[in-house]
């Protein structure tokens, strides 16, 4: 076995562009979105007219051809560029949301949905989680109900992200009663449709860190999907559904480690030119020490994760390396946020430093979309063969 811990000359020159691309965004702008509660548009305007949205989408659907690593890696330089989750959020459910169109959709459906989504013509987001659900998701309660040429879907979603500016939305469904069903998982089915405003109320969630990227409660009544916009066959969405969990925790990870390195960078500058007592602060081991740290556990997620990647690209398994690389990022992402701020002491209150910013937002990828809790309890199970224990 070969292990390769250097990226390729293409991977490289992938950081670079994505770095070239990012670096008109500075602090005030994103301070602004965040200020504003603005979605980042030109961001991400940039980001399509770079063709970096279809990085993971078939090139002859308009997509870059690319493996979930390269995805990985653009996330990664996103995440450290300065505009931390609202930067990442604008575009990555674009980027790995669409996967179950790309594994179980038609060519029809292929061709007809993923060019407009890796150009960047139109925005999607994700309607799963449920009020009454959490991550138990075989208690879904939104029902489609079957009628002549489609379904009904009545029922609610809530952190649903960038709703307020999306055209369409990938929707899982209860179409059997879960008492019917052989596991509380089957019955439930997929779905990609418009957005439409008039079948579906959509109420932003005021939240703790980006502002920038709505989060929303839908509520959806009397809203007609036609059979096309079906994923695959009807009962079978949930499995559809975990195809594309393996790359969001990659894609997670990767983010949450460019958002530590950005913020321990500025909390290693300020070490280093802070003055006090006649010696820079960051002389002393109780300061240098946890910034050491937070280099380290942000290595050791990163290479995790790549590794993830690699395995998933090659079609091998991956769902443990993926959980251990999102709570391993998840973890020291926030850390470094956490550990900057204590740095900078009472300037890490202060929003022109931008780390409270960094941190408020970083923090966020410890609990979704799945939080570190339920990844140790899978990894007991999986890797360790304990008990289920929920």
């Amino acid at each position: 076995m070969t292990l390769h811990f250097e990226l390729s000359d293409e991977q490289r020159t992938l950081q670079d562009t994505v770095d070239q691309i990012c670096a008109p965004f500075d602090d005030d702008y994103w301070t602004r979105c965040d200020r504003e509660a603005t979605f980042p548009h030109e961001f991400f305007e940039a980001m399509a007219d770079g063709g970096w949205i279809g990085i993971a989408m078939p090139e002859e659907y308009g997509g870059a051809g690319l493996g979930i690593t390269e995805a990985a890696i653009l996330m990664h330089r996103i995440g450290r560029a300065g505009g931390a989750m609202a930067a990442c959020s604008a575009v990555h459910i674009n980027i790995f949301g669409p996967h179950p169109i790309v594994v179980y959709g038609t060519d029809e459906q292929k061709r007809r949905w993923l060019p407009k989504l890796a150009s960047g013509k139109e925005k999607t987001c994700f309607g799963v989680t449920e009020p009454n659900a959490g991550l138990d998701t075989g208690r879904l309660q939104t029902r489609a109900e079957k009628v002549d040429g489609g379904y009904i879907v009545t029922g609610q979603k809530i952190w649903t992200s960038t709703a307020q500016v999306a055209d369409n939305i990938l929707l899982i469904t209860r179409t059997t009663p879960r008492e019917e069903c052989a596991k509380s998982t089957d019955g439930l089915t997929l779905f990609y449709t418009k957005l439409d405003r008039k079948k579906i109320e959509i109420r932003r969630i005021e939240k703790m860190g980006r502002a920038a990227v709505d989060s929303n409660q839908i509520y959806i009544d009397g809203l007609f999907v036609s059979d096309d916009e079906r994923i695959g066959e009807e009962g079978k969405g949930f499995k559809y559904l975990l195809h594309g969990l393996n790359p969001e925790r990659i894609v997670g990870a990767m983010e949450s480690v460019g958002i530590g390195q950005d913020a321990l960078a500025r909390g290693t500058r300020y070490a280093a030119e802070r003055i006090v007592f006649d010696r820079p602060i960051g002389q002393n081991q109780s300061v240098a020490h946890p910034l050491a740290q937070s280099w380290v556990d942000l290595e050791a997620a990163y290479l995790m994760t790549l590794k993830a990647a690699a395995l998933y690209d090659q079609g091998k398994p991956c769902g443990l390396e993926a959980n251990a690389a999102k709570l391993l990022a998840a973890e020291a992402g926030y850390n470094a946020a956490q550990r900057a701020f204590m740095t900078l002491g009472g300037m890490g209150y202060a929003k022109e430093f931008q780390v409270e910013r960094l941190l408020r937002e970083v923090i966020v990828n410890r609990t979704a979309p799945v939080s570190s809790n339920m990844i140790l309890n899978f990894i007991a199970e999986r890797a360790l063969g304990l008990p289920k224990s929920y």
